[in-house]
């Protein structure tokens, strides 16, 4: 199995998003290159204090090793005593302007190896969308872009994935969603090699399509020390899933992955309050009746 097509996609997919966000920005993605001793490497894009973007990140990984870290390998024993190769994309954009919402995509590539015996491999990703303040127009957009880009890979497609979303991008210990969901898939190898890339490649082209135009839409909206104030508040229920629930994290963070790249995803400024309410009949309280739901968006 040759995984150099897929490399090559994964660089020239950062190359593509990265340079569109800094032309959206104004200002260029510094790049950090590393490496990991025990084998493989990355490159991270980051934007942080831009004109639009108060972070943005657009990570590519390709990492590899010979055993792979508890949180991989207690669930799969078929991978044990592989030699393995991660690769992918990771993005989270944290714009400044409560009003545009927090976006994040990623796509990503496993394969494990063995002498004598066939590789073990699957594909995984999607995309969600976080608001602050929700528009249902900006939910439907991003919704009915990720329905478009599965739907030549079948009819069910985008309502599996989207419900996989739902179900993942849960805070179990605060009993609702991180936002409005998207898509989500994982362990994809149904197929074949061929069509599983397909559809990955398909998520991640589809990504600039489902946000740029909400981001558009929203920046220049005014906004004050209220707005301010509610989305540190709600980016803290970012934090806690990212810290607590997301599988990508705990394997970069078990596998070695360089850190600072991992924990990018993070916004700068969080608040947290003890058992906050908002207000009865306000734009804030609208974000939990009417988004912080599973909806047929699209």
């Amino acid at each position: 199995m040759d995984a150099a097509p897929v490399l090559a996609y994964l660089r020239g997919l950062q190359d593509r998003i990265a340079a569109d966000l800094a032309t959206f920005d104004g200002k260029p993605f510094l790049t950090d290159s590393w490496t990991r001793p025990e084998g493989g490497g990355g490159s991270t894009r980051l934007i942080e204090e831009g004109n639009f973007f108060e972070r943005g990140g657009v990570n590519f990984s390709h990492v590899t090793g010979s055993s792979l870290p508890p949180s991989a390998s207690a669930a799969r024993p078929a991978l044990a005593g592989r030699a393995w190769e991660a690769m992918g994309v990771s993005l989270v954009l944290h714009p400044r302007n409560p009003y545009c919402p927090t976006a994040h995509m990623n796509v990503r590539c496993f394969i494990a190896r063995k002498e004598n015996e066939d590789p073990i491999w699957w594909f995984g990703g999607g995309m969600d969308l976080t608001p602050y303040y929700g528009f249902e127009e900006d939910a439907r957009h991003f919704h009915a872009t990720c329905r478009q880009a599965l739907a030549p890979f079948g009819p069910d497609v985008h309502a599996r994935y989207k419900k996989w979303c739902d179900d993942y991008f849960f805070l179990s210990h605060r009993n609702e969603p991180r936002g409005v969901g998207g898509i989500f898939f994982d362990d994809l190898n149904e197929g074949g090699f061929e069509r599983c890339f397909g559809l990955t490649q398909a998520v991640g082209d589809a990504f600039l399509d489902a946000w740029l135009p909400i981001a558009e839409r929203r920046r220049a909206l005014p906004y004050g020390e209220r707005e301010r104030d509610f989305q540190a508040y709600r980016r803290g229920r970012y934090v806690e899933f990212n810290l607590v629930w997301d599988r990508g994290t705990l394997f970069g963070l078990q596998s070695g992955g360089r850190t600072e790249s991992i924990l990018m995803s993070l916004p700068p400024l969080v608040k947290w309050r003890y058992d906050w309410k908002p207000e009865a009949g306000s734009a804030e309280e609208r974000l939990y009746t009417d988004f912080l739901r599973p909806r047929d968006w699209a």
